[in-house]
């Protein structure tokens, strides 16, 4: 056992010390040691029960002959995060959690890993630490919450952060506002629609990290508990099986959770994860692939922002297993792929079959036959671009129209909130790149803010920032290179032409290969936003956001 080394022999009494001082017995210390990382807290919503996910945790280490030994995860949650300069540190924070991990588990020779996230980039930040430590590790999740509802309304995170362009407008009252945001969000999970932290966790599943319905089983409920309690004896299992990241984390594991995430038009942001990923399992993932496999998957589900569904809904028609099921019915799953059970992705699907074709469509009645999610190029955006392309009305696939250029977040809301946007308008949000911003901020406030207005149908949304995973309409973000690394992006001018078609993958800005010229040889490029602390660290090793925005 690789906890040996620090507890066995002579060498080992100052250790065993310590931990009989802790109230560990002989037995326990004997016992393989299994790191609980818990991202508990009480400031984010998806967060504030995984006490009772560890707890549970524990228990089935301890069933199956292990000793869980829990140690914390910080946690940023997106949604209060949004719209100030706390949301420049919610990328960043991935790098600070699978850091932080590393150095607990090496520090203390632990022989496995239960890894509790939920939300945004708690997720991927776990599993970039399991992949580059290598030693046998299972994800349990703090699952979704509950959809809201409020006089047979529907209400989610992303319908009650809209509803604030809906105020701003004058179309409802703040006391409506007041009531809506008292009933979107009932209970404790991440956020009941397909944003990131959802689909990071379904995708946790695909990738044979987590167990089957990891990312759908609701949170506070009994089956929640229980697939805790299997994770840990999992882990154990995963321990005298010598099965780690390594042995599941292959390329395969990766286009299948591509695949999937093309086929339930998750969130933009998997575009930024999967690939950094990838990286600390030594295998690289770029954006052509994404596109390749769009290409050919079909778009079976339409979960809120997308449309009328939540996950409780796909939770009950079967969920991913079952979405995974319906795939490979025409090839389209690797079921070779191994998962932390021992099964194969194949023995593990066979089981799961679709109990409503309301929520998940058959490929033959698929939305689209092409996947969720696209990545654009073209002159604005030599290394691509991303949109949520189920998300975007159809009368916005193809737009030209006017840029409208601000150098901040801040800057293009006030100007949104001051009636100063007009129809068929290209807003242009730069500077907030991972370098830029520095940290890649989630913009839900400016989309919202537009589709609340009613003008989603209208306007078109363009930056090297990135889009949170409850955004809708033609919101383009990632585009790469970034402003700050001289991307043609930072040389937009007030009124130039911008041209985007989504299906045919183009995003152009209008201007004569000579003016363009004249622009560089005028530009200068500012100075970073942040000079000291974390993110001026970040700002300076980050890259760009088609790499997965990895550290160098």
């Amino acid at each position: 056992m690789k906890s040996d080394s620090i507890k066995k022999g002579i060498k080992g009494a100052p250790a065993r010390a310590l931990m009989y001082g802790m109230g560990y017995t002989k037995e326990e210390i004997e016992r393989p040691l299994i790191g609980i990382v818990n991202s508990q807290n009480e400031v984010v919503a998806g967060h504030m029960h995984l006490d009772e996910i560890a707890k549970a945790a524990k228990l089935g280490v301890a069933m199956a002959g292990g000793t869980p030994m829990e140690f914390p995860a910080i946690a940023v949650c997106d949604g209060i995060a949004m719209g100030h300069v706390g949301m420049k540190f919610s990328l960043a924070s991935r790098e600070l959690i699978a850091d932080s991990i590393e150095a607990m588990a090496t520090a203390h020779g632990f022989d496995g890993l239960v890894l509790i996230p939920n939300c945004d980039k708690v997720v991927p930040g776990m599993l970039m630490a399991a992949a580059r430590l290598d030693i046998p590790s299972v994800v349990v999740s703090g699952g979704p919450m509950r959809a809201g509802k409020s006089n047979g309304k529907v209400l989610d995170f992303s319908t009650c952060i809209e509803q604030v362009g809906a105020c701003s407008d004058g179309k409802i009252t703040e006391d409506q506002l007041e009531e809506e945001a008292k009933k979107s969000c009932p209970g404790c999970g991440s956020c009941s629609g397909l944003f990131t932290a959802n689909s990071m966790n379904c995708l946790t599943e695909v990738l044979g990290m987590g167990l089957p319905l990891n990312g759908t089983a609701l949170a506070q409920t009994g089956e929640r508990r229980q697939l805790a309690k299997y994770a840990g004896m999992y882990v154990m299992d995963c321990v005298k099986n010598n099965r780690r990241p390594s042995d599941i984390l292959k390329l395969d594991a990766f286009k299948n959770a591509i695949t999937m995430d093309m086929a339930m038009a998750g969130s933009t942001n998997t575009v930024l994860h999967l690939p950094a990923i990838a990286h600390e399992a030594g295998i690289k993932l770029d954006l052509d692939l994404f596109d390749e496999i769009s290409q050919k998957t079909p778009c079976l589900i339409k979960l809120s922002p997308s449309g009328k569904h939540h996950m409780e809904d796909l939770h009950m028609a079967g969920g991913i297993p079952a979405l995974m099921h319906e795939l490979s019915s025409k090839g389209l799953i690797a079921e070779d792929s191994m998962t932390v059970t021992g099964k194969t992705i194949g023995e593990t699907i066979k089981e799961y079959n679709v109990l409503n074709r309301d929520v998940i469509r058959s490929i033959d009645n698929a939305y689209s036959p092409k996947g969720g999610l696209a990545i654009l190029r073209g002159n604005l955006a030599v290394d691509g671009a991303v949109v949520k392309e189920s998300a975007v009305a159809k009368e916005m696939m193809v737009h030209e129209g006017p840029a409208r250029v601000y150098n901040s977040e801040e800057e293009a809301v006030k100007a949104i909130f001051g009636d100063e946007i007009n129809k068929g308008d290209v807003i242009v949000i730069r500077y907030e790149g991972p370098k830029g911003g520095p940290g890649m901020r989630e913009m839900l406030s400016p989309t919202s803010a537009i589709a609340g207005m009613g003008l989603d149908k209208d306007v078109a949304l363009l930056t090297d920032g990135r889009f949170s995973g409850a955004t809708r309409g033609a919101s383009i973000g990632h585009v790469s290179p970034e402003a700050m690394e001289g991307g043609l992006i930072g040389l937009v001018e007030e009124g130039d032409t911008i041209f985007i078609d989504i299906k045919n993958k183009k995003l152009e800005l209008k201007v004569d290969a000579k003016e363009l010229e004249e622009r560089k040889k005028r530009y200068v490029k500012p100075e970073p936003k942040v000079k000291k602390g974390y993110l001026a660290r970040y700002g300076k090793l980050v890259t760009s956001a088609n790499t997965g925005a990895v550290l160098k």
